[in-house]
Parts: C-alpha cells; structure tokens; sequence
C-alpha cells in the first residue's frame, strides 16, 4: 500500500473529476502563456553586454570550433564555469541556429522547469492552491521574466538547487516508510550533478547546507541514515565528475583555478568586483519577487504574532518550516561575500514564492476580488519587463554594444580575414559577426600581466596561460596596429571613445563604418616585399 505524503492530510478536500480537470487545464494554459511571453522577451532585444555577449559567444565557439569539452572566450580556454550552459546553448544553436533568442531558449526552459516543478511537489505537500498560487507567482515576476531570457548561468543553476531541494523534500514526504523515497532521492542526487556541472560547488553545497537545517529542525536524522547513498552517489558521481577529470589531466591546474580562484577566492576574497553591503540580497529578492513578496512578509508577520512560526512538525508545518529555512540559508550564504550579483540570489525564489502564496491564501481567500486582483497585480511585473526589454538596448548603447558595426562587418568578411580590436572588447561583436576565428586583441600585455585586476584583460590573460601559444597569437602588443595595417584582409576596431592609454591608429587604416559605439576600419594593403615585419 502507498504512503500517504506528509502535508496533505489538512489541504483542501479533493475537487471531483470535473473539476480537477478543469484546474488542469487552467494550468496548462497559463503554463502555456508562461512560455510565450518568455520566448517573446527572448526575441525583442539584442545581446547585452558584457555578460550576455561573452556567454554566448562562449557557447556559439563550440559550434565553431567542434571543441565541445573545452569552453572557449576568443579561441581561449574558459574555465570560469563548468560546461552544461554552454552545451546546452551550443545544442540549441545548432538546431536554431545564431540568433539571440535560440541561444536564450535553454535559459527559458529551465525557468520553466522551476517554476513546474515546484508546482508538481508542493501540490503534493501543501495542496493545488497553494501550488497554483506560488507557481503563477514565481512566473509572473520581473526575476522570471528578466532573469530566465537572459544568457548567463544564475536561472540554471537555481533551477537545478530547486529541483534538488524538492525532491529530497518530496523524498522525506511519506512518513509511513522508515527510509525516504528512494527514487525522489536520487533525482535528488542526479539534480545536485546537474548544478554542479553548471555552476560548480554551490550545486550540491546549498541544497545540502538547507536539508541539513531542515532535518535538524525536524528532527530526522535517522531517516538520513536511510537515504539509498550507493545509488545517489553513484549517479552523483557518474554525471558530474568524467567532465573535472578529463579537464584536469588536459589542462593541469584548470581545477584549482576553476574552484581555488573563480570560487573559495571569490567568495571570501575582497579584490573583486560588484561589492555590495550585507542587506543587498535581501532588498533584491524583495524586489525580484514584487509585488508578491509583500505577501510573504505578511505570512511572516502572522505567524510571528500567533507563535506558530515553525513550531509544529506535523501536517503542513514541516514544509512550511522548509521555505522558511531554505530562504534564510541561501539570504545568509550569499549575503557573506563581498561580490554580489542579482542573480546569485535566484534559488530563493522558490520558497519565497511558496511562502507568498500562502500570505495570499491568510489574506484574500474568500473574498470576491481576489482573483481580479491576483490578474491586475501580476500585470505590474510583466508591464515593468517588456518595458525594461523594450528600453534596455538604449541603455546599453552606452556600455559599449557593437552590433551595428559587427552587422556591417559581416557583409563584407572574407574567408581567412582577421579581426583586431583595440581600446576596449567587444563582448557581442563574435557572435552577431559569426566570425570564424578569434579576434587579435591589441594591449600593452606585459604590462597590464602585473597589475590588472578584475577585468576583462584579467580573463583573457588567464585563459591565455592554458594556451600561451595561442595567446601569443591573439594577445599582441601595440606595435600590431602598424605591422597589419598594409596587410590584406585586416580589419580593425576602435572604441569612438578611445582611453588616454590606447595607442593611435595609424593614417593606413582605412575608416569603413562608425557605429554607436565602435568605429570599423580595414586596412590598405602593400606589395609584400613593402609590409613591416611582424615582431612577437
């Protein structure tokens, strides 16, 4: 006989036939909607820079290159993140080919996938309102909306911290079995693989630091002892480690630099970049999950004043205890490091949106507007989104976008053609260009090796120690802008800005086309017996 889920025995009755299919269809075709309003945000702008234009590029050189192992940044090894985004969006580019929104499709689909898959599990521990509520919630939200068509690897690795932390939750969920479900456990497992070969460390460290708080709150140690640790670990092991292994016997030291620098260093360090106060991720989820995170401190605020804040360990409680602790650990365990990024904080949007949803249900339920004012209120973020989505190329034409340049480039690129670039990089030229071999990126190198912190030159001299023979050709120094500037098949770009310590560009480069941004030169080809000698 079946267990009967932890959680269910106080949700509402059960809706007959015809109306469980009705709630289904419901579902379906919100969930449907979901879809094609992120597939449309995904379609209405330009790559951003820096971030978008470096990932996808990184993703698109697979295809370039055939090198599906080795992430790539400009022909050179990357090894800030493990693979799976980038094969993931490698894949969709090659069945949809170079566009912006082909390479956002992946990011879509996992966004999708969290907010279906917490549907699934908490209908089974809180009940279909609860569920339908927190999952339309979490969907109608600027942190969905933006955060899910965006090219970067934040909206897959909470994807995979959720879908783990649900299902070991689901797993714990049938109190009639003295050791958890073992087939949500390893789902469990293979989850915690899949967000590790995303994002590293943090894919297995956080949903275990929130099963850790909850078992101990709960108090069931023992029913750890039982989860099915051979198989979990063998599926753990199995999918997330031949990648690490073969990377660290190609490229020594790849390892360390991946989890020693890009990782520990990062997160307790204090020379990088974005630094924020300690309230920033709390203000920030707030805001992600506007206007529905009013509700979950309402939730708060009321369980407070009744003392019933996570106290009982029966029916719904321990799920609720749950939202509250996975909150709590993943606000605490990004609110240490100085560098925050808005999207480190995305996999506690699940539970916020669980905890808001039941705020809701302690508010509104009963009362005759509540559904008109669950619609108008979810209108406020998919208003705020396609305006941002709208604005944000404007805004970007400051930073620095290429893309009018990189259009204009690619009608007139040869085969064997080679592209310099000076001042500044690029991040979307690559990929809106389509080029097929890697940009020659002009600096003062020896110099900027010794004291460049944490930028773009920092990244590409990194990953020019994996391959210094390959850096040497796509690293040059200055007196590149003189040697190719008469050799055919050149071409040049040059910030309209140009900083007090890029070098001038010679008379011979010919002006071709002056974006926003970026201004396009070719060169003026010499006979041969007349070109400068090339000198590394």
């Amino acid at each position: 006989m079946s267990a009967k889920p932890m959680g269910t025995g106080t949700a509402e009755p059960r809706a007959d036939g015809a109306q469980r299919a009705l709630d289904t269809r419901r579902a379906g075709l919100w969930f449907g909607a979901l879809a094609v309003l992120l597939l449309a945000l995904s379609a209405a702008r330009p790559l951003s820079v820096p971030d978008e234009g470096r990932y996808a590029e990184v993703s698109r050189w697979m295809l370039v290159s055939g090198d599906w192992l080795v992430p790539r940044l400009n022909g050179l090894p990357f090894f800030h993140k493990p693979p799976l985004t980038h094969w993931l969006q490698a894949a969709s580019l090659a069945v949809f080919g170079v566009h912006p929104w082909a390479v956002r499709l992946p990011g879509v689909l996992l966004g999708l996938l969290m907010v279906w898959f917490g549907f699934i599990v908490v209908r089974q521990l809180l009940g279909a309102a609860v569920a339908g509520r927190a999952a339309f919630m979490l969907g109608a939200s600027g942190a969905m909306l933006i955060g899910a068509p965006y090219v970067n690897h934040d909206m897959g690795v909470a994807t995979w911290i959720s879908v783990a932390i649900w299902s070991f939750a689901r797993a714990f969920s049938f109190p009639d079995r003295q050791a958890p479900h073992a087939g949500w456990a390893c789902l469990g497992f293979l989850a915690c693989a899949l967000g590790v070969l995303t994002k590293g460390l943090i894919g297995v460290a956080l949903p275990a630091l929130v099963m850790l708080a909850w078992v101990s709150w709960t108090r069931q140690w023992r029913r750890v002892w039982r989860l099915p640790w051979v198989r979990g670990l063998v599926v753990f092991f199995g999918v997330a480690l031949p990648w690490f292994v073969v990377i660290g016997r190609q490229f020594p030291g790849a390892l360390a630099y991946l989890f020693g620098v890009q990782q520990f260093s990062r997160y307790l360090g204090t020379g990088f970049n974005n630094a924020q106060p300690w309230w920033f991720y709390g203000v920030g989820i707030a805001l992600l999950l506007a206007p529905w995170s009013v509700f979950a401190g309402l939730e708060g605020w009321a369980r407070l004043r009744t003392r019933r804040a996570m106290t009982a360990r029966t029916g719904k409680d321990p799920w609720v205890a749950l939202c509250w602790i996975w909150l709590a650990v993943i606000l605490l365990f990004f609110s240490i490091p100085q560098s925050k990024l808005i999207g480190y904080i995305f996999p506690a949007l699940p539970p916020l949106a669980v905890l808001a949803a039941l705020g809701w249900h302690r508010l509104m339920d009963g009362r005759r507007t509540a559904r008109a004012w669950l619609a108008a209120l979810a209108l406020l973020p998919v208003l705020f989104s396609v305006g941002l989505t709208v604005a944000y190329p404007h805004v970007q034409r400051r930073e620095g976008m290429a893309r009018d340049v990189a259009l204009e480039l690619r009608t007139r690129l040869a085969p064997g053609d080679v592209v310099l670039v000076t001042g500044d990089y690029p991040f979307d030229l690559p990929f809106v260009a389509r080029l097929r071999s890697p940009l020659v990126v002009v600096q003062d190198w020896p110099r900027l090796r010794a004291k460049e912190g944490d930028t773009w030159r920092r990244v590409l001299l990194d990953a020019g120690g994996f391959e210094p023979a390959l850096a040497a050709e796509v690293l040059r120094t200055p007196d590149a802008l003189q040697q190719e500037a008469h050799v055919p098949g050149r071409w040049l770009l040059a910030p309209n800005r140009p900083g007090p310590r890029d070098p001038p560009i010679a008379d011979a480069w010919r002006l071709v086309d002056r974006g926003r941004a970026w201004t396009l030169y070719r060169s003026s080809p010499l006979p041969a017996s007349e070109r400068p000698v090339a000198t590394r």
